[in-house]
Parts: C-alpha cells; sequence; structure tokens
C-alpha cells in the first residue's frame, strides 16, 4: 500500500470511529506496540485502535479486512512472549479500555467481564459476595482478563485450580472477517458441538479478538490459610519434598519454588537472608483441614530432608512469606537484562529439570535464576546478562534458553506452560507439536483467518 493510500485508509477508520478512539502519533503508537518482551524490536503499526465496545472492534476488523491490513490484538500489554508486538503495516486493536464488569450472579457462580478487566480488579470485586476467581498470575495487579484468555494464563494457584481454560464457561469474539461469535455455554456442562470455546482460549489472538468472557467463579475459602516456608539444603531434596506432599494428599493452593541465585537477589535488595538455602518451598493450604494439611506438607518436608521449616497460621504472617514469592521477578530484574522463560515438566521431571537448567547453565556461561510453580512441574528459569540495550541480547543467552526449551521436550514437557507461544517461542511450536499436530493447527488457522491477517508471525504461524 502507497503512502498515499494508506493515509487515506487510515482517515476513512478514523472517520468511522467515535472521537480519540485511533491513535497514529508516533509516540502514543510505541507505547501500544509492545508488550513485556523487551528483548523484541517491535515493527512499525500504521495506527491502534482503543476500543471501548465490542462494535468498536468488528468497524476496526471489517477495515483491516478491507484493506489487507495485519491486525495485532492487545491488552494489558503485560505478556512476556511478545504476543502483543506490533508487526509493520499492522493494526493494533487494544481492548485495554473495556473494562467493565457486566454481570455478577452469584446464584450461577459467573460473572460476565469485558476484556480490560483487571485480575485482581475482578478478584476484589466478586469477593464481597464470598467468592473469587481462581487463575491469578503473578501479575494479577496489572494483567488483564482478555490477556489471560489469550495466553491461558496460569499463576501461583494453579496447583489446586488449574490454568484459565478451566474457568470459562462462555466467550464473544470478533473473527478476523468482522463476524461475531459467541461460544461456549453459561452452563456448567454443555457438550453440544466442537470445543470452540477452548480453541479460543490459548489461541493468542491468532484467531480473533475476544471482547466478552463468561468466566466461572469458586467459593473463596472458609478460614484463614496456613502457610509453610522451608528451606532446603539442595535442589533435589526440594524436589523431592514437593511431590512427596503432593502424592500424600496436602491438596495445595500453593507450591512455589526459588533457587538459591533467586535467594540472593532478593537479600541483596531487601536485606533478608533467605540466600544459605539452596532452594525454597513456599506452600499454603486453605479451607477445610488447612492446619492438618499443613502439616502433611510440614511432614514431607523435614523427611525430605529440610533445613528449616516455619509455618504460619496468621494470616498477615502467611501473606509475608508469599510476598517473598513475588519479589522474585523485580528481585531478578535489577541483576541486570532478563529473558524469563516458562517450562513445564511432569512432575517426577522435576529434579531432571533443574538439572539441565544448571549443566546448560554452566556449558554457555550464564547466570540463571529459577522459581516455579513446583506442584505443577512449571519453571521459570530467567537468564539475565548485563550491558548493552535490552534488545541487543548475546548469542549465548538465546543459545541457552534453546536448549532449556529442547531438555523439557526432550522430558516429556512442553516449551510454554504459561507465558505462551508469542514470538520469542514461534519457532520451537513445530518441534512440540510434530508434522501432523501443526498441519492440523494450521487448517485451523487458515479456516478462520484464510488471509493471515490475525497476529501474524505469532504462534500458530
Amino acid at each position: 500500500m502507497s503512502p498515499t493510500k494508506r493515509d487515506e485508509a487510515v482517515r476513512e477508520l478514523i472517520d468511522s470511529l467515535p472521537a480519540k478512539t485511533v491513535v497514529t502519533d508516533p509516540d502514543l503508537l510505541a507505547v501500544q506496540s509492545r508488550d513485556r518482551a523487551d528483548i523484541i524490536t517491535p515493527g512499525a503499526a500504521i495506527a491502534a485502535v482503543l476500543a471501548r465496545t465490542t462494535d468498536d472492534v468488528v468497524t476496526a476488523v471489517m477495515w483491516a479486512d478491507r484493506h489487507g491490513i495485519p491486525v495485532v490484538p492487545r491488552g494489558a500489554g503485560s505478556g512476556l512472549s511478545g504476543g502483543a508486538t506490533a508487526v509493520d503495516g499492522c493494526l493494533v486493536v487494544s481492548v485495554a479500555r473495556m473494562t467493565s464488569i457486566l454481570e455478577i450472579n452469584p446464584d450461577n457462580f459467573t460473572a460476565r467481564v469485558e476484556p480490560g478487566v483487571i485480575n485482581a480488579d475482578l478478584n476484589r470485586a466478586v469477593a464481597e459476595f464470598g467468592l473469587m476467581y481462581a487463575p491469578d498470575p503473578s501479575s494479577h495487579e496489572i494483567s488483564s482478563i482478555g490477556g489471560n484468555l489469550a495466553t491461558n494464563a496460569g499463576g501461583l494457584r494453579c496447583v489446586k485450580y488449574g490454568v484459565t481454560r478451566q474457568h470459562v464457561r462462555e466467550v464473544t469474539v470478533v473473527l478476523p472477517d468482522g463476524s461475531v461469535l459467541t461460544t461456549g455455554h453459561q452452563t456448567v456442562k454443555g457438550v453440544a458441538g466442537l470445543d470452540l470455546l477452548g480453541l479460543f482460549i490459548g489461541s493468542e489472538g491468532t484467531l480473533g479478538v475476544i471482547t466478552e468472557a463468561v468466566v466461572s467463579l469458586i467459593p473463596k475459602p472458609a478460614g484463614e490459610p496456613v502457610t509453610v516456608m522451608a528451606g532446603f539444603p539442595d535442589v533435589d531434596s526440594a524436589m523431592v519434598a514437593v511431590a512427596a506432599a503432593m502424592r500424600a494428599g496436602a491438596d495445595p493452593e500453593m507450591m512455589e519454588f526459588m533457587d538459591q541465585r533467586t535467594l540472593r537477589a532478593i537479600d541483596a535488595w531487601k536485606g533478608t537472608d533467605f540466600g544459605d538455602y539452596a532452594a525454597m518451598i513456599l506452600s499454603q493450604t486453605n479451607g477445610p483441614e488447612a492446619t492438618r494439611r499443613a502439616g502433611l506438607i510440614q511432614d514431607c518436608f523435614t523427611a525430605a530432608g529440610v533445613v528449616d521449616v516455619l509455618a504460619a497460621e496468621d494470616p498477615a504472617e502467611g501473606a509475608q512469606l508469599i510476598e517473598i514469592r513475588r519479589m522474585a521477578y523485580p528481585a531478578t530484574e535489577r541483576m541486570g537484562h532478563m529473558l524469563t522463560e516458562d517450562v513445564c515438566v511432569p512432575l517426577t521431571k522435576l529434579s531432571d529439570m533443574m538439572r539441565a537448567v544448571d549443566e546448560i547453565a554452566k556449558k554457555h556461561n550464564v547466570q540463571v535464576y529459577t522459581i516455579g510453580h513446583a506442584g505443577d512441574g512449571n519453571l521459570h528459569p530467567s537468564i539475565v546478562w548485563t550491558g548493552g540495550a535490552v534488545h541487543e541480547m548475546p548469542e549465548n543467552v538465546w543459545a541457552a534458553a534453546t536448549d532449556m526449551f529442547r531438555a523439557a521436550m526432550a522430558l516429556g514437557g512442553t516449551v510454554t506452560g504459561e507465558h505462551g507461544i508469542g514470538t520469542l517461542k514461534q519457532a520451537f511450536l513445530g518441534e512440540e507439536l510434530g508434522e501432523v499436530g501443526t498441519a492440523v493447527q494450521r487448517a485451523v488457522k487458515e479456516a478462520l483467518d484464510p488471509k493471515g491477517l490475525f497476529n501474524p508471525g505469532k504462534a500458530l504461524a
């Protein structure tokens, strides 16, 4: 498209939407053109639509379809895999202004929300009904429900409640031709037709733009949580302890892991003294028999050779302990530029994966800080380097990440447990899915997006 035709097309878009909906200022466009995967240099978008309604999204998508313009959907921009990174000549369609909680139905245990609702805001809103929305990514205070749906986000409570897909009943999606599909069921059960709901959740904006969702709520556990903090002399004993606690039926709501390098980063930032532990596990039980189940966890930790173990029944003290885990990312970010990765392996392979991470770090001479949702096998090794700009990532950093992806797959795991494929891992999707799996996914993509305009180069590309 020539510059003149492009400008005429953008003017058409501006005129078709409410005032101040379309952004063309280069500085404002730059903000809308990337997520938190800072190592990726975004392309040059020609405009961004800051939608407030489904009709706004429909207008934008139909315009893009007419003119053959790529569309990059965007939520809060908190993703870590480059899924919301602009490509050259694209239209960014942001749903971040669609922030209404349209309905809370405590009798049906559901909430109807727009995609720009922040995860933590939804939880605060439903708490007054004694309910909660179970998925809670570490970014819950800044990530939106739409982005959580697009990536099938996880979080600290996944070990008990599962990922986002298990807590969504219905979505409304603007498809690549501008038509609007509502799929799923407001009922608990519903098996009519293919599972299109599951198809869109985790599709990373490659099949459409989600503009509304009915999510499932659960009763907030009664009583106060019990939080267990344990320090271990080595990673193997920590992983043995985790597996034993899960087998024992402790049914924790959280089971989080931090390695020694991460603990020392927290020490350097906050003046704590956790760095003598080779590994730390933070666990929490809630609801009926929380104290008894926390005792089971303590017993398993002790049997595995724990150095120190502390159980906190006071909610305030427990919250302080959980905050240690939430400090892991900011503490690591202080150490330099960071590539945060996301692999998941079977529980029985956690120790093997951690050994592989250590060996890969030595092989490529990189610094790796690892945390994870140990109870479900999801690890986040972050590779840190200093010097240069963040997008000037050294070759040995990506070489180490590549080896980690392949190590996870070799152990029967996956290259992403919750962050998504996005741009960063697109080259590895075929390795994991295989030839037939890749062909099937591409067939679905081509059926819904025959022009290949939706989030090109991401995930299913």
